[in-house]
């Protein structure tokens, strides 16, 4: 009888090692990110540890999961009569593998929170095919070696320990043997225990298990995502893509959106015709889609630190949208939502899949209209399926890694943004106008590599790559002004989505979606623009300036004429709408709401925000309709 509590007392130890391996890299995840508490929670240490109680909650569940096998085994042995030695050593290296797979999520998610303010979620498994080039990011980025030594050095010490108590264990229960009269004993124990594993496995009392919704409980959003576990909420997410209900938003009556939604866009009128640009040549399009370029980055926008010069200037000479929102968080969104005016349905990416959809958008319709139609990227073609998918919808030409000398080719992304434009200029002074050309950078994306040329003002390596793609954009510029076909080209840039800068300000950051849009032409007379816009948006004002009808149904409106009520976008697992100081966050697969008015969370909803919640509701429920007709 003592001999098989003492087993179990060394499965529970091992659990209890593994809660205290985790609790050390949620408070690494802390302190990494400990600007992105909110002013009220910076010295309300109480606030700050229900986090971590929160967090200790949902490792326990992860690790009941791992538990239950060992558990099981020694509730059958106490019928058996007999627990062997071998039994000992399997359950000790089945949980010592599998704590260190959990240890492993753990660390990595620390590099994964701070860079998109999320949790590693089933999104990764889009990189899986890319083994290279995600490879090749992970070991060249500097950032990304801490988290991975603390997971080395934590997993060791895991092993160590844990292989300690079972040598003791062995020395002093070799083999265990149960005499009839205690075999129902021991089984009742252990039954006890794997009833308590299965509950610790559910996580709580009532109707549903624990969700990641459980972890919320305050309104500083960094603190309620502290508490969730990484693997759980990348297995939940993971399991989530195959629940039947998960595969399609069920956010509205597809009869009653697709009717409002034909109004907010006025799919039923057919447009005017609308002015071109006096000139015996359509004017050319050079749209310049740059990599995590938030707002939050330039100095028109309140940054102090004089990164983005170029990019300031160019605004002023400029039509500057100042409240332009990406459609999600990945360049894929971006794409999309800018070339074909769709916008993102979560993690979904609409450029993959074997059967590859015809949309009809900015490549299709200038190429209809006499434009040589190009893309320029600086990775491989094959990645996020481009290649395929874009010589599918409207371009005639793919410029690639595959086309640049290798010796040029700095990491597993490729070319640096200079050299993207150096190429891109040389292959424009060959191609007859018009042209529509379409430049994808990278640099602005770990792993960061700054030329040896380049000298940047700031120590700071986050500000020092946003220093190189500026001064990258003003030596394009500078090029392009000398080139015949300038004074006939429209210049439109826009980030293809922002990043983390800063603190995080709710549970989808502004500066992740907030994102900077200019249009650019020597024969456009400067303007700003506050409206709400979405790069959506882009095509049909670019067909409105290039005097092209546009009647495709698509999710944009002409910005020099029309205006949004609210702005919407999404962030994998949760979507958002703006408009009049007010941001409504939902989290579809939980029914989760967040509303803040004048930046500071509010808990009661009005008719506005139930305006707001229908306006996006019937965007993303037709949007998804019309992808899958797309599809068929």
């Amino acid at each position: 009888m003592k001999q098989f509590r003492t087993i179990i007392w060394h499965l529970a130890k091992i659990h209890l090692l593994g809660l205290a391996v985790l609790t050390a890299l949620r408070i690494g995840l802390f302190l990494v990110g400990i600007d992105n508490l909110q002013p009220d929670s910076v010295h309300n240490l109480p606030l700050q540890l229900q986090a971590f109680v929160r967090g200790v909650w949902f490792d326990n569940v992860v690790g009941c999961y791992l538990l239950i096998l060992p558990l099981s085994i020694c509730m059958f042995s106490s019928l058996w009569g007999h627990y062997p030695k071998w039994f000992t050593r399997f359950n000790t290296r089945w949980l010592q593998s599998l704590w260190c797979m959990v240890i492993f999520v753990s660390a990595a998610d620390i590099s994964y929170f701070t860079y998109f303010f999320k949790h590693i979620n089933s999104s990764i498994w889009n990189w899986a095919e890319y083994v290279g080039t995600t490879m090749g990011m992970l070991l060249s980025e500097p950032s990304y070696y801490p988290p991975f030594i603390a997971f080395l050095a934590l997993a060791i010490l895991f092993v160590w320990i844990s292989n300690h108590w079972l040598k003791a264990l062995l020395s002093a229960h070799p083999d265990t043997s149960f005499p009839w009269k205690t075999r129902v004993y021991t089984f009742l124990i252990a039954a006890i225990c794997t009833g308590i594993c299965t509950f610790g496995i559910r996580g709580r009392m009532g109707y549903n298990p624990i969700k990641v919704s459980a972890a919320y409980y305050c309104t500083d959003s960094f603190l309620n995502q502290l508490g969730v576990n990484p693997t759980f909420n990348l297995l939940t997410s993971t399991l989530d893509e195959f629940r039947p209900e998960n595969k399609e938003l069920h956010l509205a009556s597809l009869d009653d959106a697709s009717t409002a939604v034909a109004n907010y866009y006025n799919w039923i009128i057919d447009a005017d015709t609308l002015s071109r640009h006096c000139s015996t040549t359509p004017p050319n399009v050079v749209l310049i889609l740059m990599e995590s370029m938030s707002a939050n980055l330039m100095e028109r926008f309140g940054n102090r630190q004089h990164i983005t010069p170029f990019l300031d200037s160019l605004a002023q000479r400029s039509l500057f949208f100042t409240h332009c929102y990406s459609a999600g968080i990945h360049t894929n969104h971006g794409l999309f939502a800018t070339l074909y005016s769709f916008p993102a349905l979560m993690k979904r990416n609409m450029m993959k899949g074997t059967n590859i959809p015809h949309y009809n958008g900015l490549p299709t319709i200038l190429r209809d209209n006499g434009y040589h139609t190009m893309f320029f990227m600086t990775h491989e073609s094959q990645y996020d399926n481009m290649n395929a998918f874009f010589r599918t919808n409207g371009y005639d030409h793919i410029f690639s890694q595959e086309d640049y000398p290798s010796n040029e080719v700095v990491n597993s992304f490729g070319v640096p943004d200079h050299y993207l434009f150096q190429y891109a200029l040389d292959t424009l002074a060959n191609t007859p106008s018009p042209f529509f050309a379409t430049l994808l950078t990278v640099s602005n994306h770990p792993p960061y590599v700054i030329p040896s040329w380049f000298k940047p003002r700031s120590s700071d390596i986050e500000q020092q790559i946003v220093e190189y793609a500026d001064e990258s954009l003003r030596l394009f510029f500078d090029q392009a002004s000398r080139q015949p076909w300038f004074p006939n080209t429209i210049f439109a840039l826009v980030g293809d989505h922002g990043k983390l800068v800063g603190a995080a300000d709710s549970e989808m950051p502004t500066s992740y979606n907030h994102v900077p849009l200019l249009i650019y032409s020597p024969f456009l007379e400067p303007s700003v623009n506050a409206s709400w816009a979405t790069q959506m948006d882009i095509q049909p004002t670019l067909l409105q300036l290039l005097g092209i009808q546009d009647t495709n149904r698509h999710f944009g409106i002409d910005l020099l004429h029309q205006q949004r009520p609210y702005t919407f976008y999404t962030a994998d697992d949760v979507i958002g709408v703006r408009g009049e100081n007010r941001l409504l966050i939902v989290n579809p697969s939980n029914d989760q709401e967040f509303l803040y008015h004048n930046g500071t969370a509010v808990n009661e909803k009005d008719s506005t925000f139930a305006n707001m919640k229908s306006y996006l509701f019937n965007n993303l429920q037709v949007s998804q309709e019309l992808v899958k007709q797309h599809g068929k």
